[in-house]
């Protein structure tokens, strides 16, 4: 437990105060609240499995507590979370992929932020070349008198 107090005092005065008014009359550490509620939402585990992870670890808590945890904290860390990602990235990359599907060849194309993360993704049956000698076909055929 001193250790879970030492990481508590090395919070920034006017952070260190924030935190302890949050998290006043709670039986355990801020992190530990933390770290039970990110797993909630991070993992989609139920109260039970993480009371279970958590008694691996030699913190003995009920998954009544955590449920508790989660319900109080979670909106809070899901704002956090909005706020700090206000929307996509200035930079995009389109990524062709090829796919055999059923042994029929596909065209994957996937816009990826800069950040690495998929933004969209399409499925296409036909290659751009296929798809414009199709349309200058019917335009063709359209046309002729």
């Amino acid at each position: 437990m001193t250790f879970v107090l030492m990481v508590l005092t090395s919070y920034p005065p006017q952070i260190h105060s924030l935190v302890m008014n949050i998290y006043k009359r709670h039986r355990f550490p801020p992190e530990i609240i933390q770290y039970a509620v990110w797993l909630y939402y991070r993992f989609n585990l139920s109260h039970r499995d993480i009371e279970d992870l958590l008694s691996e670890r030699g913190i003995e808590v009920s998954c009544e507590a955590i449920r508790l945890w989660c319900n109080k904290f979670g909106p809070e860390y899901a704002r956090r979370l909005k706020k700090k990602r206000n929307g996509f990235d200035d930079t995009f990359f389109i990524d062709e992929v090829f796919v055999k599907i059923n042994g029929v060849q596909h065209y994957l194309w996937r816009a990826v932020n800069q950040d690495g993360d998929v933004v969209d993704v399409y499925l296409q049956g036909k290659s751009h070349e296929e798809i414009q000698i199709d349309r200058s076909r019917t335009t063709i055929s359209e046309c002729s008198c």
